[in-house]
């Protein structure tokens, strides 16, 4: 009798620490949240850029030898789909929104459900009920398809003014950096958008010096880059690159996600911090492959910043990097090369296809032969016709480079743009366009398109809750397995 209750004593023990013994081995929710999009970055951008900096690292090797970006040697890895209720190449806008929302929609709207009659609650939303600062920051505009769905809810992505206005009134944001705005003001009759930031609270931070100064202490922050670029975005990387080997000071990706880890830091619920590497995108829609990789590079070392924030925060700490949808068809091989590619060829490229339209803006100007358009081919991107060089022109490359500059040289409206025309241009300035495709294929890589792909998208994790990531899923669930793992129900 008396071992009877003895056993029972010790199973009633034991019913009453078995709550909280799976409470104590629950895993901790991470407090610090970082969020990477790399707009168009598909598996193909990925890996040129692990190939073009795998090969300028090891010129001697026998074999080919890729390199490691920050994110790609994370140990947890999944794929997921992208597709919309539109169609199987979707756009920004619902990819965004199905990220952000855990919900499809359809292509061009942003946080609404397909029939437009209901908004959906975002992961934003629900990390500041839960306590965390929150902050959104892109290299393009901040009124952006991709930033636009981690902070407002619009039936088209192109109320830029309204979308914007949700931003710089709501309570959401803590901090909102990156480019600019496309229109401040709006239709003319409304209110600046600064001048309604700065009437909610926000500090405008538009000077090298004072993001590089933002802390903890600066409440809540709009942070503009100051040398603004097409499109009121951040300068492409391979030209912020190489304004600053000519002596200018030009901010980074990865100096904007400082400033961003600056102002939300705290030490009570944390933060949740979604930042967009947008110009991987527009680089791919026009074809420009070295511009992508530049830009991938600005992503990985934007991540890297992350990283050492993780390393000071081991246990508290969660970073994914994904994408929103793949740009361009990215191809690594092409005809022309067979097996071969020769990634050390894109260094010779120096220039965007965007900074390079002015170069070609000022030929036009000044009524320029194609002997200087050679010139100025040359000079940005290696290409010549001195015989026996690797970037050496054939025939039928100066006979396409030919054609393509005589089309530029005539004012748009002059233009006569065929079926042709159209395909191999895309509807962008023609010489930099075929200069680009030029300079890709003898480098082994070509483009199937000018716009979003179906593709899968890899999604790296690390850190707490990291493991949710693995596997095969839609990318819906990157909501959902994002919530889990802070711990928040929808």
């Amino acid at each position: 009798m008396k071992k009877l209750l003895a056993l029972a004593l010790v199973l009633a023990l034991f019913a009453c620490a078995a709550p909280a013994m799976a409470e104590e081995a629950a895993p901790a929710a991470p407090k610090y949240v970082f969020m990477f999009i790399g707009d168009g970055m598909g598996n193909p951008q990925v890996t040129a850029t692990q190939y073009y900096l795998g090969a300028l690292e090891n010129p001697d090797s026998t074999i080919p030898v890729p390199a490691q970006l920050s994110f790609t040697d994370f140990e947890n890895v999944g794929l997921m789909t992208t597709y919309d209720a539109s169609s199987f190449c979707p756009d920004s806008a619902s990819t965004a929104t199905s990220m952000a929302s855990g919900q499809k929609t359809l292509s061009g709207v942003i946080n609404y459900n397909i029939d437009l009659t209901e908004s959906f609650k975002i992961i934003t939303e629900y990390a500041k009920e839960a306590g965390k600062k929150v902050g959104v920051i892109s290299s393009v505009s901040l009124d952006h398809a991709t930033p636009a769905a981690y902070y407002a809810k619009s039936e088209s992505r192109g109320e830029y003014y309204d979308i914007a206005l949700q931003g710089v009134s709501g309570t959401t944001l803590d901090f909102l950096g990156g480019g600019s705005y496309l229109t401040p003001d709006g239709d003319g009759t409304q209110a600046n958008l600064f001048d309604v930031a700065e009437e909610n609270g926000f500090t405008v931070a538009n000077t090298l010096e004072d993001i590089r100064a933002l802390n903890s202490e600066s409440g809540r922050v709009l942070a503009i880059t100051p040398d603004i670029a097409d499109s009121s975005s951040m300068q492409y990387e391979i030209d912020r690159v190489r304004m600053e080997a000519e002596g200018a000071d030009s901010l980074s990706l990865a100096e904007m996600v400082q400033a961003g880890i600056n102002v939300l830091d705290n030490d009570e619920e944390g933060f949740f911090l979604m930042t967009e590497g947008g110009k991987i995108d527009w680089s791919c829609h026009a074809n420009d492959a070295m511009t992508s990789i530049m830009d991938t590079i600005a992503l990985s070392d934007a991540v890297q910043v992350a990283i050492d924030f993780a390393a000071e925060h081991p246990e508290e700490t969660l970073i994914i990097v994904t994408a929103d949808h793949e740009t361009g068809g990215m191809t690594i091989g092409f005809a022309t090369t067979a097996y071969d590619t020769h990634f050390n060829y894109l260094q010779n490229q120096t220039i965007s296809f965007t900074q390079f339209d002015a170069v070609i803006g000022e030929m036009r100007e000044n009524e320029a032969t194609f002997e200087d358009a050679l010139a100025e081919i040359e000079k940005y991107y290696g290409l010549t016709t001195e015989e026996g060089q690797d970037l050496t022109l054939t025939e039928t490359e100066i006979a396409s480079l030919t054609a393509a500059f005589e089309l530029s040289m005539l004012p748009s409206e002059e233009r006569v743009i065929g079926e042709q025309e159209a395909l191999l241009y895309g509807g962008y300035e023609p010489l930099s366009m075929a200069v680009s495709h030029i300079i890709n294929n003898k480098a082994g890589l070509s483009f199937t398109s000018y716009a979003h792909t179906g593709l899968q998208i890899p999604v790296y994790a690390m850190g707490v809750g990291a493991d949710n990531f693995s596997g095969l899923y839609d990318n819906t669930d990157i909501f959902n397995k994002t919530m889990q793992a802070m711990g928040l129900e929808a």
